[in-house]
C-alpha cells in the first residue's frame, strides 16, 4: 500500500488525499508537522515540504505537482473523463492554469497566512517562530477570499466543473484550500451562491469524506465544516 506523509490542514497534502480517493486508492497516512518534519520525512524530501508519497516499490514522489501527476501516469482508472487533468492539450492546459491560480495566487493571498497564523504558530516553539497571532495579517487574508470566491462563482455559472466539463484537480485544488480555510471558520459562504453551491457538489463526493473527519488537537472545526447541508 502506498504511504502519504501529510499534515491534515496543509491544502497540498489535502489535494493528493481528494485525488486517491477519485483514482480508488487506498494509501496508508503518515502524519507530519510541516513546521518540523520527522527525519524520515526530511530524508525523502531535503526542501522540507509535503505531501510525500512512497510507492509500493518505494518508489519516492516528493511535491504536490510531481505526486499529481505521477497519480495520473500511474493510478488513473479506466473509463471516460476519468482523467483529473484533462484528455486534450487545451483542457489540460486550462486545468494547469486554474490549478495555479489556487496553489499561488490564492495560497499567496489567502490560505497561506491564514493556515501559518491560526495553525502553525499555535504549535510552533518560540525558536521556530510560534507565538501570539498577528490578527492584521489574519483580517487582511480573510478579506482577500472575497474576490477568489467570485471567481469560483463566475466559473461555476458558466461550466460544469471549474476547469470545464469534467471534475479535474482544478476542483480539487480550490476545495483542498477552501476546505482548510473553511476548518478554520473563515469561508464567508453567503458572500457568493454559486461558489457555495460548487463546493456542496464536491464536499458531497465520497473522495472528500475522509478529509471532513479531520481533527487538530484543542482546535474543533466549526459545525458547518462537516456538514453537507450547510
Amino acid at each position: 500500500m502506498p504511504k502519504l506523509f501529510h499534515f491534515p490542514l496543509c491544502p497540498f497534502s489535502r489535494r493528493i488525499r481528494l485525488a486517491l480517493g477519485e483514482y480508488d486508492v487506498d494509501a496508508e497516512l503518515q502524519g507530519e508537522r510541516p513546521w518540523a518534519l520527522s527525519k524520515g520525512a526530511a530524508k525523502l524530501n531535503p526542501a522540507g515540504t509535503l505531501p510525500i508519497l512512497v510507492d509500493d516499490d518505494r518508489t519516492a514522489v516528493v511535491g504536490i505537482e510531481a505526486v499529481s501527476e505521477y497519480l495520473e501516469e500511474t493510478r488513473l482508472p479506466e473509463g471516460p473523463d476519468r482523467s483529473l487533468l484533462g484528455a486534450t492539450a487545451p483542457a489540460r492546459a486550462e486545468v494547469r492554469r486554474l490549478v495555479a491560480w489556487f496553489d499561488v495566487k490564492f495560497h499567496r493571498e489567502v490560505s497561506r497566512q491564514l493556515l501559518i497564523e491560526k495553525i502553525d504558530r499555535r504549535f510552533m516553539t518560540p525558536e521556530q517562530g510560534g507565538g501570539a497571532l498577528n490578527m492584521a495579517v489574519v483580517r487582511a487574508s480573510a478579506a482577500n477570499i472575497r474576490p477568489h470566491l467570485d471567481y469560483i462563482g463566475h466559473l461555476a455559472e458558466t461550466r460544469s466543473w471549474l476547469a470545464g466539463d469534467n471534475l479535474s484537480f482544478a476542483d480539487l485544488a480550490a476545495a483542498a484550500h477552501l476546505s482548510c480555510i473553511d476548518y478554520l471558520g473563515e469561508v464567508p459562504w453567503s458572500a457568493n451562491a454559486a461558489a457555495k453551491t460548487w463546493y456542496t457538489r464536491i464536499k458531497s463526493r465520497r473522495s472528500f469524506r475522509p478529509l471532513l473527519v479531520d481533527k487538530i488537537r484543542g482546535m474543533p472545526p466549526p459545525r458547518i465544516y462537516a456538514d453537507l447541508d450547510f
